[in-house]
């Protein structure tokens, strides 16, 4: 997995922890991506779960960048829908959420900020509304959240071919 990150343009992350409900979103999205869609070769998608702030601090030390990074999670945002898909930017997310992105513990907005300010890349968040997540160990999305899951797979596939052009 090391050499597709540092050898690809583009760059897809399934953040969240299968788990916890909802929170698995983004793993599940990457799951559904890789063998039911064809990415193209520029682009490589991973399940990074709840690891992602590593991999993005290796990408921030590294010479070598992606040019697109595109992050799926689940997260809550009021006056959404449950299973709604949106997209959202590093600025534009709440204080509360930057310390700690999301529901699992995510706290890489500012290396999200400093790969695409300084760094030259383009950051993309697309996000699910969460319907629930457990306070305790209980594996399996939603039904509206699960029904999300194509439509950010031919979201992501959309976007990275516009990356192409």
């Amino acid at each position: 997995m090391i050499a597709e990150l540092h050898d690809r343009p583009v760059i897809v992350f399934g953040c969240g922890n299968l788990l916890f409900g909802d929170d698995g979103f983004g793993p599940s999205v990457i799951e559904r991506l890789n063998k039911e869609y064809a990415l193209p070769p520029c682009a490589f998608a991973a399940d990074v779960g709840t690891s992602a702030g590593d991999l993005l601090f290796d990408f921030l030390l590294s010479p070598v960048k992606p040019t697109h990074l595109f992050i799926v999670d689940a997260m809550f945002q009021e006056g959404r829908a449950p299973g709604e898909l949106f997209e959202t930017h590093t600025e534009n997310l709440a204080r509360k959420e930057a310390a700690d992105f999301s529901l699992h513990q995510f706290p890489s907005v500012n290396l999200l900020q400093e790969l695409q300010d300084p760094g030259g890349v383009t950051v993309r968040i697309l996000a699910v509304q969460i319907g629930s997540i457990p306070e305790e160990v209980r594996p399996g999305l939603s039904r509206e959240v699960n029904g999300a899951v194509d439509a950010a797979c031919q979201w992501l596939l959309r976007e990275i071919h516009a990356t192409e052009a």
